[in-house]
């Protein structure tokens, strides 16, 4: 079954940095375009960043743009989140997504989530 388990996650200081990782299994890693998205208490979730299934192209929201990088392993089954310069605003639950195409279908698997809380 498909499985996405996002780990890095914690308590860091405003300016600090922290490496999110996400490892996947049970369907072709290489064929996913991958994303990470977060949600604050009370709002909706939102893309952080995203990149292709080479790894070619990538994506990020205004508000990250300079300070999150967005990587991925595909001999590694896994997507990696470097965010620095990290703000209180960063706080919340970051998400690994994946979509790719079954059967002709497009499909979205989601993580647990791990929570980032940027505090001093």
């Amino acid at each position: 079954q498909v499985q996405l388990v996002e780990s890095g996650g914690g308590l860091v200081q405003p300016g600090g940095s922290l490496r999110l990782s996400c490892a996947a299994s049970g369907f072709r890693f290489s064929t996913a375009a991958m994303s990470w998205y977060h949600q604050a208490p009370g709002k909706e979730r939102e893309l952080v960043a995203g990149i292709t299934i080479l790894g070619g192209r990538t994506n990020y929201a205004d508000s990250v743009k300079g300070r999150f990088t967005i990587s991925r392993d595909n001999a590694k089954n896994t997507v990696y989140l470097q965010m620095n310069s990290l703000k209180p605003g960063d706080t919340a639950v970051y998400y690994c997504n994946a979509r790719y195409p079954d059967y002709g279908e497009l499909v979205e698997y989601w993580g647990q989530g791990t929570q980032v809380t940027v505090s001093s």
